[in-house]
C-alpha cells in the first residue's frame, strides 16, 4: 500500500472521498432524470416509490435502489432543492390556454397554483367562461357571465365587464354572429407598414399610389 493510498485512507471523512480514480463522476441511468426529481421534490413528492414508478414511464430503466439513494440526502438537508415557482406570465399563458390545448404538467402547476388563491381560481373560471362565449359564438350569456364576475371581489375584472355593459348590444353582437372585422383590420395594417417603409413621410397621394399598385 502506496504513502499516497494511505493518506486518502487518513484523510476521507466519508465513504464518498474513498471513490476516485476511473469511477468518478461516471455517467448513471439517473443522470438524465434528476431535474425532474428536484422539481418533484420541491412539489411536496417525497416518496421515492412514487418517484421511481413516475420517471419508469419517461424511460428510466435503472432500479428502485439508485432513486431511494439518490433521495435519501434531501431527507436530512436543511436547504432542499426548490423548484422556482411560476411567473405571472407563465400563470397569464397557463389561464389564457384552452385546457384541452394545455400539457398534463402544466395543468397540474397551474391547478396547484389556483389551490392556494381563491381569488386568481375565481378569475381564471371566468376567463375559460368568455373565452367559450367567445369561441362558440354564445352572446346570449354575456348578461349572466357579467351578473357572476359582479359577484366575486375582483375590481379589475369588474371594470372590464363595465366597459362591455356600456356598449352592451355591440358587445353581444360581437360575440354572437359569424362575421367579423377581421379583413378590415388586414388591410389597415398592411397600410400602416407601407407608410413605416418610407418613415411615416409619404403624402396621402404617394401613399395611395403605393397601396392601389400594391393590390
Amino acid at each position: 500500500m502506496t504513502y499516497r493510498t494511505v493518506k486518502l485512507l487518513a484523510d476521507a471523512t466519508k465513504a464518498e472521498d474513498l471513490f476516485h480514480g476511473q469511477w468518478q463522476n461516471r455517467r448513471t441511468k439517473l443522470d438524465d432524470f434528476r431535474p425532474y426529481l428536484h422539481e418533484r421534490w420541491a412539489e411536496g413528492c417525497t416518496n421515492a416509490w412514487t418517484l421511481w414508478e413516475e420517471i419508469k414511464t419517461h424511460g428510466y430503466t435503472g432500479g428502485y435502489g439508485a432513486v431511494r439513494a439518490y433521495l435519501q440526502p434531501f431527507r436530512t438537508s436543511p436547504t432542499a432543492p426548490a423548484a422556482r415557482p411560476p411567473s405571472a406570465r407563465t400563470v397569464t399563458g397557463w389561464i389564457l390556454t384552452h385546457p384541452d390545448s394545455l400539457p398534463e404538467s402544466e395543468h397540474l402547476k397551474l391547478e396547484s397554483v389556483l389551490a392556494d388563491c381563491p381569488d386568481l381560481e375565481a378569475l381564471a373560471g371566468h376567463v375559460r367562461a368568455f373565452g367559450k362565449m367567445l369561441t362558440q359564438l354564445q352572446g346570449d350569456q354575456l348578461p349572466q357571465w357579467i351578473k357572476a364576475v359582479r359577484a366575486d371581489d375582483l375590481p379589475s375584472l369588474h371594470a372590464f365587464a363595465n366597459g362591455l355593459e356600456r356598449d352592451l348590444a355591440a358587445v353581444t353582437a360581437g360575440l354572437t354572429l359569424p362575421w367579423s372585422s377581421g379583413v378590415v383590420e388586414g388591410h389597415v395594417n398592411r397600410i400602416k407598414m407601407i407608410k413605416r417603409q418610407m418613415y411615416g413621410r409619404a403624402g396621402f397621394a404617394l401613399l395611395r399610389k403605393r397601396v392601389l399598385l400594391a393590390s
